[in-house]
């Protein structure tokens, strides 16, 4: 037995929407012919997908199943079908990145010089993404490769750690830890620390949660609005400190300082990917940028 890709597409817009009528005004469908596509798939794997009450379209649990490794399928073939247009049409191979903001465009430079080391032929096009873009965006076959700082098992995304990074704090310029050389991670305990993601909902902010808790205390969190800014930026005019990768010093200007943390902790640098999708330049990159 064979899933029908058109069907598995058609079912993803409805678990995505919520309601067949949303459904069919996006696929440009009639909800009766929608509906007996679903009853057709229904039919086709055996069991009940769909809970369809007076409230609404709810997944039952097999339907949640389904849709998760629908959405796998759905990427692998668009994944295969780009990459047989690219060679059947000559066009050049290109490693379509995307990086969180936690991972900042100096580091992704970094990456990209190493990698140009060892493969000068391997063009990569990088795009900064939110985590739930990032993810989705992987799983659909938009993107080949994604780099991120932390980040909860996704179904049909695998991971590696490339490298990891040095944490230190970052602080406004007229903040009372700005004239520190040196800050000790449980100095913290009286300070709000920025965060980015949501504690429970964040692999990042959940490791930044460890090491506090590791030091001895219990972190007082607040999520900046500024998503998408460079972190070591997020602090200035709050009051309040940021867990940063970047080096030592001045920055923005002289408006922010990144002040040493002791004793070292390390943030690793994530790598993901979809499960099953063969990607040369992929491989290529992740071997470039390993230690040599």
């Amino acid at each position: 037995m064979t899933l029908d890709l058109y069907r598995l597409e058609q079912f993803i817009a409805v678990a995505e929407e919520g309601s067949v009528t949303k459904a069919a005004a996006r696929l440009h469908l009639s909800q009766q012919a929608l509906s007996t596509s679903l009853r057709n798939l229904e039919r086709e794997v055996g069991v009940e997908l769909l809970d369809r009450g007076s409230a609404g379209i709810r997944l039952l649990p097999a339907g949640e199943e389904l849709v998760a490794d629908a959405r796998v399928l759905r990427g692998l073939a668009r994944s295969a079908l780009r990459r047989v247009r690219q060679v059947g049409r000559g066009e050049r191979d290109m490693l379509r990145l995307g990086h969180t903001p936690a991972v900042t465009g100096d580091e992704v430079g970094v990456l990209l010089r190493e990698v140009a080391e060892r493969h000068p032929g391997l063009h990569v096009e990088p795009h900064l993404r939110y985590p739930t873009e990032l993810c989705d965006q992987l799983l659909d076959g938009d993107l080949d490769l994604g780099l991120c700082r932390g980040m909860r098992d996704v179904r049909g995304l695998v991971r590696t750690t490339v490298t990891r990074h040095r944490l230190h704090l970052a602080v406004s310029e007229d903040h009372p830890l700005a004239g520190r050389d040196s800050v000790q991670l449980g100095e913290l305990a009286d300070h709000t620390i920025v965060v980015w993601g949501r504690l429970k909902n964040s692999g990042y902010t959940d490791l930044l949660v460890s090491y506090c808790r590791q030091a001895g205390f219990e972190p007082t969190l607040q999520r900046t609005p500024l998503q998408g800014v460079p972190p070591e930026t997020a602090v200035i005019g709050t009051g309040h400190v940021a867990f940063v990768t970047a080096q030592p010093g001045v920055v923005s200007g002289g408006a922010a300082r990144v002040i040493t943390l002791e004793p070292p902790i390390y943030a690793p640098l994530l790598a993901l990917w979809p499960e099953h999708a063969t990607s040369s330049s992929r491989e290529a990159f992740l071997s470039g940028c390993a230690p040599g």
